[in-house]
């Protein structure tokens, strides 16, 4: 018979369920992925903050060039400026998360929903 019409999406959830796998099981793996990415790139731009903080005091001490502390002072301004956009990015999928989690309890005795409530539990 003919197979699906090549127009039809392949979502996530639509492959998942195609491979036997519960779509609410992958959508929760998925949110739970990005949630941990999501918290270590946060924690990657605040330690870029302290790093280049330290690069500039380092070359203002040595008298080094105004232009190059200027354009160093610009590499800091960007990474602070990544901090809040990953702070309203995590919210986001925390929040999405914890939707997920009340509405998909039938898969509370999963590894992956205690993960995400794991996880969850030291942001609250």
């Amino acid at each position: 018979g003919a197979r699906e019409s090549s127009c039809n999406n392949n979502t996530a959830v639509q492959m998942a369920s195609r491979r036997g796998e519960d779509p609410k099981l992958r959508n929760l793996k998925i949110k739970t992925g990005v949630f941990k990415r999501l918290t270590k790139e946060k924690a990657m731009y605040e330690k870029e903050v302290v790093d280049q903080q330290a690069v500039i005091e380092k070359l203002k001490a040595q008298g080094e060039d105004v232009y190059v502390i200027r354009k160093q002072c610009e590499v800091l301004e960007e990474s602070k400026k990544m901090v809040p956009d990953c702070e309203r990015r995590l919210e986001t999928i925390r929040d999405e998360l914890l939707a997920t989690l009340e509405t998909d309890k039938e898969l509370a005795e999963s590894k992956e929903y205690k993960e995400a409530q794991a996880l969850l539990q030291g942001t609250v």
